[in-house]
């Protein structure tokens, strides 16, 4: 190295060295976060010290205790959503949280409060030791939950509400068909549908029966050893959320008048009018109103919160890496701070 890069290189340390000490004072805190500064795999997440964020009108700051893994995490991390939605680089992954008011710019919550809730996915933010959310993003934590157990349930839950609820119209005394009943909106689908006083169909591979089971399905199909179209007949509300053949062979399940929703593809129009049916995708909101009726389930014990694995914020690579197989018993969970004591 010649004397004059040598300069430079000692000049460029000094300036990152001052740079850290006014982030320092006591008017620029900042604060650990997991960015993503380029689309790519799982290596690009990168625990960064950054500035901690401001809240503004009708935004609460949140000291996040524990943050939800998601697998559209890691399709926006390596940008292949960038064309419909998510934050362009640079951003801090993840958008499920639950934590502590820091401070509050919304009349209903002040410092102090336990909440949770799903942040847009156009913003994220969750993998962090603090972040932002907006009104219509949170809602009160359920007492009877951890932290690492409430920040596993918003998107989920309300992926699961919207779909059947909402989109499906699924009603007691119907019967559905729910794909995927293990994972994170599979699970969370069961037991909506049965506090709803639904009949319920859902598959799982083999070593996951037992908890199709625990969560209430009424029949736990093995799509490994069995066809799923043999056994769910006529049902009123089909869930997909695994596309590709398994959609193409739940059009001849549900009944004339019946419904597909599918989480991962649109409903072939030929398909549902060749079946008689009705068909829709689904993309999730964020939404207080239904968090809160959520809320009530879980604190009614009709909703169980199934956190699989935990993982520091450093190892948040580790986390996605999980996540991305697909064969993850209901959520995994990011520990990001102390919960209050």
């Amino acid at each position: 190295m010649s004397r004059s890069d040598l300069m430079k290189t000692r000049i460029a340390g000094v300036i990152t060295l001052i740079a850290a000490a006014l982030f320092a004072q006591p008017g620029n805190p900042t604060m650990k976060a997991i960015m993503v500064h380029q689309y790519g795999g799982p290596e690009v997440l990168k625990l960064e010290e950054v500035p901690r964020p401001e809240p503004k009108e009708n935004e609460v700051l949140i000291r996040v205790i524990a943050a939800g893994v998601n697998p559209v995490d890691a399709g926006i991390r390596s940008g292949h959503y960038s064309k419909y939605f998510g934050p362009k680089p640079p951003f801090i992954s993840g958008s499920d949280v639950a934590g502590v008011i820091e401070e509050s710019k919304i009349d209903k919550y002040k410092r102090g409060d336990a909440v949770y809730g799903y942040l847009d996915l156009d913003r994220g933010g969750g993998y962090a030791e603090y972040t932002i959310a907006k009104d219509r993003e949170i809602s009160a934590k359920p007492k009877s939950l951890s932290f690492a157990e409430a920040s596993a349930v918003p998107i989920v839950a309300l992926t699961a509400w919207q779909a059947l609820i909402d989109t499906a119209k699924l009603n007691a005394g119907q019967t559905v068909l729910i794909h995927g009943g293990s994972g994170g909106v599979g699970s969370f689908a069961i037991q909506i549908a049965k506090a709803r006083g639904a009949k319920v169909f859902a598959t799982a591979s083999t070593p996951n029966q037992d908890l199709l089971k625990r969560l209430g399905a009424d029949v736990a199909i093995d799509y490994t050893k069995q066809k799923f179209e043999d056994i769910a007949k006529d049902v009123d509300v089909v869930l997909d959320s695994v596309g590709e053949d398994t959609l193409q062979r739940s059009y001849g399940v549900a009944k004339k008048g019946g419904f597909v929703v599918s989480l991962v593809a649109r409903p072939d129009p030929m398909e549902l009018e060749k079946h008689g049916i009705r068909g829709a995708p689904l993309s999730v909101a964020p939404n207080s109103d239904e968090l809160a009726e959520i809320t009530k389930l879980i604190g009614d014990r009709k909703i169980k919160v199934i956190v699989s694995q935990t993982f520091a914020l450093a190892d948040a690579t580790k986390a996605q890496e999980q996540a991305a197989t697909g064969h993850t018993r209901g959520k995994i969970v990011l520990k990001v701070g102390n919960e209050p004591k």
